[in-house]
């Protein structure tokens, strides 16, 4: 009787010492944490946190594509793309606007990691007081280094990394075949359209993708690469007569239904008269993607459009 006794007393003993052990093991998980360097700093933040708010829409893309949970996101005044729609309504926390967060909110939602950046840069400091906040801001200059950099962060962050690998991969593949089709597709010029007027952008700014990364040749060198874009005109267009010409409607982006499309604008007698116009290589971009998100998903979907509107320019030579 003693010695079943003692063998019950061993038996529970070493059940409570595994037990232990395991929930050790899992405070220990839980309480695990990372260095990430970022656009405003270094910043310590918890291992597979749970309650993620994601501010920048261009994080959320990369986000989205890694299968990551989000618990809220800007709703307020917020024209997200059709991919990313699904974080819109009462499914995920309203956190305010792309510019200006409801900080009450998100302190009452107590996330273990917000992750800013993009518009609400300026909000870091007060984010910051709430949870561990890293802003994972994309480097247009530097942009394939900058867009592998912040997936493979995230990646780490919530144990992504093989869903990174197959991702990024998956991206650079598309990169080589459309360079490979667009090396002898003649010269390109990027225009954004707002209210009426355009500005054209360069390699190494804000919507370069196309010069730096796919490699068409810029119809027009300008001085400034700002977030902006150079203003242009018609007779401007016309006087550097792009081969191809890259359009985004800053309007259609953001929701705005008023004003002339970017169709309407560019529908006159001086574009007509462009190589661009006459061979139909005028190519309307998802604005939205591009102008609101900006990440690995709308690059992505990018390439595909440019990739498919050049084969279908090949066979009809």
């Amino acid at each position: 009787m003693k010695l079943r006794f003692a063998l019950v007393s061993s038996l529970v003993a070493a059940s409570l010492m595994l037990a232990g052990c395991d929930n050790a093991s899992a405070e220990a998980q839980e309480s695990a944490t990372i260095s990430i360097e970022h656009a405003q700093g270094t910043t310590q933040v918890p291992v597979n946190p749970k309650k993620v708010i994601v501010l920048n829409p261009s994080t959320l893309d990369i986000v989205d594509a890694l299968n990551i949970p989000v618990a809220g996101v800007p709703q307020n005044s917020t024209h997200l793309p059709p991919f990313l729609a699904k974080y819109s309504g009462n499914a995920v926390l309203n956190a305010g606007t792309l510019f200006e967060p409801d900080y009450e909110a998100l302190s009452n939602a107590k996330p273990d990691l917000i992750i800013a950046g993009g518009r609400a840069r300026d909000a870091y400091n007060k984010l910051s007081a709430i949870a561990p906040t890293i802003a994972l801001d994309i480097d247009s200059q530097h942009f394939i280094d900058s867009l592998t950099q912040r997936t493979e962060q995230l990646a780490s962050i919530f144990d992504k990394q093989q869903e990174a690998k197959t991702l990024l991969d998956n991206f650079n593949q598309k990169i080589t075949a459309v360079k490979a089709k667009s090396a002898n597709a003649g010269t390109a010029m990027v225009v954004m359209i707002s209210g009426g007027k355009m500005s054209a952008y360069t390699p190494g700014s804000r919507f370069g993708f196309v010069f730096d990364v796919l490699g068409f040749k810029p119809a027009a060198n300008f001085t400034q690469t700002g977030r902006h874009g150079n203003v242009v005109s018609s007779e401007f267009i016309l006087q550097t007569n792009p081969q191809w010409l890259f359009v985004l409607d800053r309007d259609n982006a953001i929701g705005r239904t008023e004003g002339q499309s970017a169709q309407q604008v560019l529908d006159n007698p001086l574009i007509a008269k462009t190589d661009a116009w006459k061979n139909k290589h005028i190519v309307y971009l998802d604005s939205a993607s591009l102008y609101i998100a900006g990440g690995v998903q709308s690059y992505s979907q990018l390439m595909d459009k440019i990739s498919s509107t050049l084969d279908q320019a090949k066979q009809g030579q």
